[in-house]
């Protein structure tokens, strides 16, 4: 696992693709079938009617509370902007017909989703810890510590969200539709998706917060496609935590699978924080909070 997660960071240090077209892009997550679950009704608030309204309005609070952060320079701004970047193209993708197949679900997952982030910061912010998750603690932790590279709160963030929030978003969703149809294709369909997205977002986060976020000299030589295929295996692990959410037969082993993702997101938020916040170990350029107050 640690071995993986190096590799992740390690991969932000890659040659980004020079042309404008879509990367090279492999859906291997598609071939592997989900488990069989059964239908549970969604136990959410947000968006429960599926209405494409919910993203826009997703976008209105994430673009108000990305706004000050990149005025300031937080450096909560860079995974901030990500997701914001994220989640407008999602509106742009989700409103292609056929792109996703129940395109109200996905868009109950989008605020969902979101909410989790929100209420995590939110809580962070106002000094409430005990509902902070720790994956999530660490990485504003180290934002607010101004002591990391760029891509180290990218990465920071997207542990938090994909490898500790995911699972129970989608458990909590319900994995499969009243008539027994699974909502997997539609989370592998995100990760196309996010292979369309991740390389400009790079390019803008670099340009305006930190240019090492775009910096080519990798000391593995990884490429775009590998970190994008680390991301994805990331989504497939959260699937199949969700899965084992869903599927737990008591509620003393449901407890025993959330220890897990709570500890497992923990560790790797750790090995990253360690990993950028080390001198001399990465590329880290030049100083980002005097380029980025330059940019402002």
């Amino acid at each position: 696992m640690v071995s993986g997660i190096l590799a992740v960071g390690l991969a932000f240090w890659t040659a980004v693709p020079a042309s404008a077209a879509t990367p090279l892009f492999i859906g291997w997550t598609g071939l592997l079938p989900p488990l069989p679950t059964a239908y549970t009704p969604a136990d959410v608030r947000e968006c429960t009617d599926g209405d494409p309204r919910c993203v826009d309005a997703t976008i209105a609070r994430m673009q108000n509370r990305y706004d000050p952060l990149a005025a300031s320079c937080d450096h909560n701004a860079v995974f901030a902007l990500t997701y914001l970047r994220t989640t407008e193209e999602y509106r742009r993708v989700a409103a292609q017909p056929g792109f996703f197949q129940d395109v109200s679900h996905v868009n109950t997952e989008d605020a969902v989703f979101a909410a989790y982030y929100f209420h995590a910061y939110d809580s962070w912010r106002a000094g409430g810890d005990a509902e902070v998750p720790a994956a999530w603690r660490i990485a504003f932790d180290a934002a607010a510590g101004r002591r990391l590279a760029g891509a180290g709160n990218i990465l920071l963030g997207m542990n938090a969200h994909v490898n500790r929030d995911l699972p129970f978003v989608l458990a909590s969703l319900g994995l499969v539709s009243a008539d027994g149809r699974s909502h997997k294709p539609d989370h592998d369909k995100v990760n196309v998706m996010l292979n369309q997205v991740v390389d400009p977002l790079l390019r803008e986060a670099a340009d305006r917060f930190d240019p090492s976020i775009d910096n080519i000299a990798t000391p593995l030589g990884l490429s775009y496609t590998v970190l994008m295929q680390l991301l994805v295996t990331w989504r497939e692990a959260a699937w199949r935590n969700a899965e084992r959410l869903v599927n737990a037969p008591t509620a003393e082993a449901r407890a025993r699978v959330e220890k897990e993702i709570e500890t497992a997101a923990a560790v790797t938020a750790t090995t990253l924080r360690t990993v950028y916040s080390v001198p001399g170990l990465l590329p880290l350029g030049q100083d980002r909070n005097v380029y980025c107050m330059a940019r402002s």
